[in-house]
């Protein structure tokens, strides 16, 4: 179960470690078997799919994406707390808003997440 505490520490952490573009601490967040959903992988990577797995993989695509969006920040807009899971909503540098949900496994890594745009 995710308290309001944890949830405010892991967006905090999360929103920190991406507006220093360090790829080591966002990906600290995530399990090995991490499964991540979002319309941008296609248009980052230049193939037709929808989510990828794994840690190596989301590294990849990460890795990718910062080094085109030289310019990403994100500014904090909401959380919300579920039982084991909870999102962010946030302001992307592309003026947009979004929200990620993230579902949490007993160690307290992300397992599944779910990136979603205006």
């Amino acid at each position: 179960m995710i308290d309001r505490a944890f949830a405010e520490h892991y967006a905090a952490d999360w929103i920190k470690a991406w507006n220093a573009h360090d790829l080591d601490a966002i990906l600290s967040h995530y399990a090995d078997d991490i499964v991540f959903r979002s319309p941008r992988i296609a248009v980052v990577m230049g193939e037709n799919v929808d989510f990828v797995a794994g840690k190596p993989a989301l590294a990849r695509y990460w890795r990718k994406a910062l080094s085109i969006a030289k310019d990403l920040h994100f500014t904090f807009e909401r959380l919300y707390v579920g039982s084991d899971s909870l999102t962010i909503a946030y302001r992307n540098h592309r003026g947009q808003n979004a929200a990620e949900t993230f579902v949490f496994d007993a160690q307290g890594l992300v397992v599944e997440s779910i990136a979603t745009y205006e």
